[in-house]
């Protein structure tokens, strides 16, 4: 059980979501997210990245996928509504989501974004995603997750 309670569990807890908390070895630096599953001992199946994005309408979106896929950008507009989308400097990240790169999670940005989870996470018994600290990850039932965020699923990685 991860020692410092991140703002991503107490926003899961006022929500009454059950959910497990892993915490992995790091430094101050983003480890990729293959390492991640690695060092958590996880299939990176189980494990989801959270990307964020800039639609051709100048609204943010926001992508949750498997750490070892690719964001299929075209894919991704599509879901989104969008013409095209195009991935944020990670410059921005922290002012619009209020996480850093490595440390982004789907709960608790600033700002409540549309999100899109990739289709993979519907046949999981459960899925891993940041903490919105570097370091720390949650595990819980990704029903329970994207009705939190209020996200939608689709097939939004490469092929």
């Amino acid at each position: 059980m991860a020692s410092d309670k991140t703002n991503v569990m107490r926003v899961l807890e006022q929500h009454k979501i059950a959910y497990t908390a892993h915490e992995y070895p790091h430094g101050k630096d983003a480890v990729d997210g293959v390492t991640v599953a690695q060092l958590l001992g996880q299939n990176v199946e189980r494990v989801f990245k959270t990307l964020v994005a800039r639609g051709k309408s100048g609204g943010y979106h926001v992508f949750v996928i498997p750490v070892a896929k690719e964001l299929d950008l075209k894919k991704a507009a599509k879901a989104a509504g969008e013409k095209s989308v195009e991935m944020v400097h990670v410059k921005e990240l922290l002012g619009l989501t209020g996480y850093v790169r490595g440390g982004c999670s789907p709960v608790g940005m600033k700002k409540a974004f549309p999100t899109v989870f990739d289709e993979s996470v519907n046949g999981l018994p459960s899925v891993i995603v940041s903490a919105g600290k570097i370091g720390y990850q949650i595990e819980c039932v990704p029903a329970d997750l994207i009705g939190l965020v209020r996200a939608k699923t689709a097939a939004i990685t490469t092929d």
